[in-house]
């Protein structure tokens, strides 16, 4: 007698132990099968057919009916039992379906960073081999029009998933990439509005406070009464890239998503949008919010989005304005946000993420566009020690630093120094012979503690040997 029966999910036939996917033909067909057992085969395998048609169907006439990913996602999760993910094309979920205790499960595995991105350069497409729980999760792309536009993803917690979960998974990644589409030509055409509006009021262009507010309401916005400019930039200066046009584009595009997912998912109706080379958020704040707890929700937001920095996503650095009051006041915030992130990353290297009230002389530093006339100024002040030609020259400034930090006072720069008190006497003694008389003239020590400063910020502090020729 021949068994031929549907698996679990109608998508495949397991005939004479062998399991067997729609459109492949059944693997050595004993002769000794009588035709009215060819006619029940057939007829079995046309059913089998059409019920991955129908189960086709159903999941088109989801996305055709205006369903959502999460709608395809939760239809999928009850025909094969599963947890059921999608991501973008860099790991992050953006709709998931299935017993919630079974979600958290899932999203604990080593499939996932600790931000909650999924592996998508780790983890293999299609079939998979292996272990218990590895074969336990499945993952198949979704390609659209450009190319690869994220992946979907099921999660077992009693059985390997076969080859006709696959089959089903690569069907349902077809309705996917209609869905996706559909909402990429739907937020193209809401993002156009919600940049117009955001660029014009970042410069001041967006009319009386009560227009600004009916405007940023009739996008999906909400203007608050306190809020702070957030600007992220990506560290890579895409002016200047080996990449082509086409990827820049898609990275930032990327980038800007990611953005508005971490944003979306504190509140939806926080103003966020992409521009060519940076993000903008307008977050709003309670009132008197202490600063650090503003960083605090800035830095978890940049966690987010960074992930753990796979997926291909680049650095990038975060300015956060001074709190204001007045939609007014925005492009001065738009200006110190941006002034933040560009000092942040000079100061503190690539992922910085700075306030701007954090920078103090930096803020003035930061104005003198020519760094090459800072170099000079550095040279000037710092004579030798300016460069790190010698081993010494870092120590020496590190003991000038403190010293000034101190206002000259010995016996605290010895402690903080871990120096002995005659060998600190030793020290200034040499920096002086080098520098001048730094304790008794105070325009120089204000001169010293500036140029000091000014090496602080990333790109200044060359060798002679390696300074590019005036």
């Amino acid at each position: 007698m021949v068994n031929v029966a549907n698996d679990r999910t109608g998508s495949g036939l397991d005939l004479l132990g062998t399991t067997m996917t729609p459109g492949e033909l059944p693997p050595q067909i004993p002769d000794t099968l009588a035709e009215p057992e060819l006619r029940a085969l057939a007829g079995q395998l046309i059913a089998a057919l059409r019920r991955e048609d129908e189960v086709h169907r159903s999941l088109l006439s989801i996305v055709v009916a205006g369903g959502s990913l999460a709608d395809l996602c939760e239809a999928l999760a009850a025909l094969m039992e599963t947890v059921v993910m999608i991501t973008t094309t860099d790991g992050r979920v953006i709709a998931q379906a299935g017993d919630s205790a079974a979600i958290e499960e899932a999203a604990a595995t080593s499939a996932f960073d600790p931000t909650g991105r999924f592996l998508v350069e780790h983890e293999m497409v299609g079939e998979r081999s292996g272990d218990a729980d590895w074969v336990r999760r499945a993952t198949v792309r979704i390609i659209g029009g450009s190319g690869v536009e994220g992946r979907i993803v099921a999660f077992a917690k009693d059985r390997a998933l076969s080859r006709n979960d696959i089959h089903l998974l690569e069907r349902s990644a077809t309705v996917a990439a209609l869905a996706i589409a559909r909402e990429q030509a739907v937020t193209a055409v809401e993002s156009k509005y919600r940049a117009e509006f955001l660029r014009d009021a970042l410069a001041g262009r967006a009319g009386s406070t009560a227009e600004a507010i009916a405007h940023a309401d009739s996008l999906g916005w909400t203007l608050t009464d306190r809020m702070v400019v957030v600007v992220a930039e990506t560290d890579e200066n895409d002016t200047f890239t080996h990449r082509d046009s086409e990827e820049v584009r898609a990275l930032q595009q990327r980038f800007a998503r990611a953005w508005i997912r971490a944003v979306g998912a504190r509140d939806r109706r926080v103003p966020v949008m992409g521009f060519s080379q940076e993000i903008v958020a307008l977050l709003p704040l309670p009132p008197e919010m202490a600063t650090e707890k503003i960083m605090a929700i800035v830095t978890d937001l940049a966690r987010i989005v960074r992930g753990d920095g796979g997926g291909g996503r680049r650095t990038f650095s975060t300015g956060v304005s001074r709190p204001i009051t007045a939609i007014e006041s925005l492009p001065m915030a738009y200006a110190e946000a941006l002034r933040a992130a560009a000092v942040g990353r000079q100061k503190h290297g690539a992922g910085a993420i700075t306030h701007f009230d954090e920078l103090g002389i930096y803020r003035l530093l930061s104005l003198v566009p020519d760094s090459e006339e800072l170099r000079q100024f550095v040279t000037d002040a710092l004579g030798e020690l300016a460069t790190d030609d010698s081993p010494e020259n870092a120590d020496l400034r590190l003991t000038l630093a403190v010293l000034i930090d101190t206002n000259l006072n010995v016996a605290e720069a010895s402690r903080l120094l871990f120096f002995h008190y005659n060998t600190l006497r030793y020290r200034i003694a040499k920096l002086e012979r080098i520098l001048g008389p730094f304790t008794t003239d105070p325009q120089l020590r204000l001169t010293l503690a500036l140029a000091l400063k000014v090496l602080e910020m990333r790109g200044l502090a060359q060798s002679r040997r390696s300074a590019p020729h005036t």
